[in-house]
This record gives C-alpha cells, sequence and structure tokens, in this order.
C-alpha cells in the first residue's frame, strides 16, 4: 500500500538543522494494522503526518499506491488524501457549530458527493455506530467517547483504503478506549481496512500485527505479533 524510503524531516534555523526524523523506511502493506511507538519527541505524529500527506518531508521517498508522493504537486496530494485516507485524532477536531450528523456529512461534502448519497451514507454511519439518537446533538453534548465514535464515523465515511489515528484513545478512560481499539481491529479484520495508529499504550499496540519504536528520529526496532 505505501512505501518509505529514507524519509527525513528537519527544521532549520539558519544555522543548525533540528532533526525531527532520520533514514526512516518502510512497508505498509493493505490491510495491515500497525503501531507505532516511541517516548514523546521520538517522532511519531511528524511520521504520520507525513504519511496522511500533512507535512512534506525534508528528503526521501514516499510511495502511496504506487504514486509518488514526494513527487507531486500540492493539488494532487490533497486529493490522494481525500480519497483514500481518514484521520482520527485524539483531540477529536469536530466542529463544533455542526450537529453530529452535520460533522460526518462534511467530508462527503468537500468530495462534492450527491445529496441523496450523502444521505444514504450519513444513515447508514450513524445507524453502524448506534448514534442515530444523537445525530441532532453538538460536540459540547457528547462525553469524550462519543465524541471520539464520531471522529471514527467522520474519518469512514469517505470510504477510506487508509485510517491515520494519532492516540486515539489518548483522552479516554480505559472502557471507552477498548471500545474504541475493538472498533478498529474489527474494521481491520473484517473490512480489510489499513489501520496506522500512533500510541503511548502497549495494550494498545498490541491490536495490531506490527509495531514499529522510534527513538530519536529513526527506527529503533520493529516487532510482529502473531494473531
Amino acid at each position: 500500500m505505501l512505501q518509505l524510503k529514507n524519509i527525513a524531516k528537519y527544521h532549520s534555523n539558519g544555522i543548525q538543522k533540528n532533526w525531527v526524523l532520520k533514514d526512516i523506511s518502510t512497508t505498509i502493506f493493505e490491510g495491515e494494522f500497525v503501531s507505532i511507538m516511541g517516548p514523546s519527541g521520538a517522532g511519531k505524529s511528524t511520521l504520520l503526518n507525513i504519511i496522511g500527506m500533512l507535512e512534506e518531508p525534508s528528503g526521501g521517498e514516499y510511495y502511496f499506491l504506487d504514486e509518488p508522493v514526494h513527487k507531486l504537486s500540492e493539488k494532487k496530494r490533497t486529493e490522494l488524501y481525500k480519497h483514500y485516507i481518514g484521520f482520527v485524532f485524539q483531540q477529536y477536531h469536530l466542529i463544533d457549530e455542526l450537529t453530529v450528523y452535520e460533522n460526518l456529512e462534511t467530508p462527503l461534502l468537500y468530495k462534492k458527493v450527491s445529496s441523496s448519497e450523502r444521505k444514504s451514507r450519513v444513515a447508514d454511519i450513524l445507524d453502524r455506530f448506534n448514534m442515530v439518537a444523537k445525530k441532532d446533538l453538538f460536540p459540547n453534548q457528547l462525553s469524550g467517547g462519543q465524541q471520539q465514535l464520531v471522529g471514527i464515523a467522520r474519518a469512514l465515511i469517505g470510504q477510506p483504503k487508509l485510517i491515520l489515528a494519532d492516540e486515539p484513545t489518548g483522552n479516554l478512560q480505559s472502557a471507552q478506549a477498548d471500545e474504541i481499539m475493538q472498533i478498529f481491529k474489527k474494521l481491520n479484520e473484517e473490512e480489510k481496512v489499513s489501520i496506522i495508529q500512533v500510541t503511548h499504550s502497549e495494550k494498545n499496540a498490541a491490536y495490531a500485527e506490527r509495531v514499529i519504536h522510534l527513538l530519536d528520529g529513526h527506527v529503533e526496532r520493529e516487532e510482529r505479533f502473531t494473531r
């Protein structure tokens, strides 16, 4: 699905380069569930943002669905992102002024999905996540766990091939966190959605087939779990 070759990222103050990522090379296969772990400052979120085309690397090559992302225009990268990638954030990033229904509909508006198709997809995902009764509520009327469910539903409504999750359970209690991770596991196993998550939690990381451990901006080691 995607391949990273010698990906690097640094910030320059004009005199010296502050390296965030160095020489990252890995391949993520279609249908894989991968966790990225490491201490604070290891470069986990930066790597996820590069994979999600929200940041550009300073060097290296990135191939997504055989497209050379590192050579593409910003417009083409945006098209790839909109069509194939869904993002789930720790802070939910729901739009406070919009209802649950409207938050879910928003990505489809950006993709210029027809009105009838939008209604159908939103209705389906509300039903799937047992949120029909909450469709007219605003984010501040929901619990943290419910807001994260809406965030996941919003990421899925565009029918992406890849879900990127940045500390998706970081603000949740353990029972809610377990529920979110079970949803990811089900999406991966039953619907073959590829998932890459950044997490500090060993328990959450173990839901994946493979864990990439980062340290000081490089891959320290990888480990694979047998299911």
